[in-house]
């Protein structure tokens, strides 16, 4: 019984010399006028991987197609502003979530085409550029490096036939996604 108590007021002792150690060596002392003390210290910190997308607006409505759009197969449309902010690499992309467009009748006899696929919209980040067509993978928009500012306008042109988009109410949902491997 007394090894047991003698043990634990030896740890006990141990604990203390090592707590007033470490206080110890955490002060300073000055004396006299003018007096002044200083330590060295230091603080440390990780910082992770910091991304952020912001976007111009959130939907586009595209430019409703005229007689001459039908006969040059295509319109033009100005997309969102896409601002990204990173502190590393980054890449955006862009899908389409669906192969179809959405597609809702709006004249009686002709109903509107369901079939219509995402690979009728186009993209670019040019307006005279080369376009891409839209697919349910994602596809490189635009790359860059540690940033505080890196806008890129989205263009579209919208792919038309007289014979298969008949009159209707039509829509898509696209993914943007901003990655930072």
């Amino acid at each position: 019984m007394i090894r047991v108590r003698l043990g634990a007021i030896m740890i006990a002792t141990l604990i203390g010399v090592s707590m007033a150690t470490s206080i110890a060596s955490a002060q300073c002392t000055a004396s006299g006028a003018p007096a002044n003390c200083g330590l060295p210290g230091s603080v440390s910190m990780t910082a992770g991987r910091v991304v952020e997308l912001q976007m111009s607006a959130g939907s586009t409505a595209l430019t409703a197609p005229t007689p001459a759009d039908f006969d040059a197969g295509f319109n033009a449309t100005t997309g969102p502003t896409l601002t990204v902010r990173a502190n590393a690499p980054w890449t955006l992309s862009l899908r389409a979530v669906a192969a179809t467009w959405t597609a809702t009748n709006t004249s009686p006899g002709a109903p509107a085409r369901t079939t219509k696929p995402a690979a009728d919209l186009k993209w670019s980040t040019a307006s005279n550029g080369s376009f891409s067509s839209l697919t349910t993978s994602d596809a490189n928009l635009v790359t860059g490096s540690a940033t505080a500012s890196n806008a890129t306008t989205l263009y579209f042109q919208t792919l038309y036939s007289w014979t298969l988009d008949t009159p209707g109410n039509y829509s898509m949902s696209i993914v943007l996604t901003l990655t930072s491997p």
